[in-house]
C-alpha cells in the first residue's frame, strides 16, 4: 500500500484563538507553514470545524468564533468537515473524504490536544490510518492541574507509544513531516 497523506487541521477557529493568543503563538506559524507545504505538494488539506451547541456557544456556526483563523488561509480546494464531537470522524464525512482521496496517512495538527486532537488521532489509528501527530503542531490551555506544555508533552509521549496492530503512529516535529 502506498503512503498517501492528508493534512487534517482540527479546530483552528477564531473562537479558540482570540483571547488565548499566548497558547497559539508558537503553534499557529507551524500549522500555517504545514498548510502551505501540503498545498504546494498537492496533498489534501482537510479543515475541521467544531460546531458548538447551544447557539450562544462561541463555536456555534452562527457565531463569529466559528470561523477558521486566517492563518490557515482557507482555499476553495480545501476539504471541509463540520463536527460536533471531539472525534472528528464521529457522525462526519471525514472517513469517506479520506477514503475517496485514497489517503492512508493522516497528518494531524490543531486544538485541543487532550480532546479533539487526541481523540481524532486514536480514532484514525483504529480505522487503519497511519498517523503523524505533529509534535509542535497542536495546542491547548492549562487546566488548573497541568500546564499547557505538560498536557502537550503527555499526549505526544502517550500517542508515540500507542500500540495499534498494523498501524504506524508517529509524533514527529513539523520539520520532519514529509508529504511527498
Amino acid at each position: 500500500m502506498s503512503d498517501t497523506p492528508a493534512l487534517v487541521v482540527i479546530d483552528v477557529q477564531k473562537g479558540l484563538i482570540e483571547g488565548f493568543e499566548e497558547d497559539w503563538s508558537d503553534v499557529l506559524p507551524v500549522i500555517s507553514a504545514l498548510v502551505f507545504r501540503a498545498r504546494d505538494d498537492g496533498v489534501p488539506v482537510v479543515l475541521v470545524q467544531h460546531c458548538g451547541s447551544p447557539q450562544a456557544h462561541p463555536l456555534h456556526p452562527t457565531q463569529l468564533g466559528w470561523a477558521l483563523h486566517p492563518a490557515v488561509d482557507p482555499q476553495p480546494g480545501d476539504l471541509r468537515v463540520e463536527k460536533r464531537w471531539s472525534d472528528a470522524f464521529r457522525d462526519t464525512t471525514l472517513d469517506a473524504i479520506l477514503r475517496e482521496a485514497l489517503v492512508t496517512r493522516v497528518v494531524l495538527v490543531g486544538a485541543q490536544t487532550e480532546y479533539c486532537v487526541d481523540t481524532t488521532a486514536r480514532r484514525a489509528a483504529s480505522l487503519g490510518y497511519d498517523v503523524d501527530l505533529v509534535a509542535d503542531g497542536h495546542t491547548t490551555s492549562e487546566n488548573g492541574l497541568l500546564s499547557r506544555e505538560q498536557i502537550i508533552e503527555h499526549h505526544n509521549q502517550t500517542l508515540a507509544n500507542l500500540a495499534v496492530e498494523g498501524v504506524v503512529l508517529r509524533v514527529p516535529p513539523s520539520g520532519a513531516v514529509i508529504f511527498c
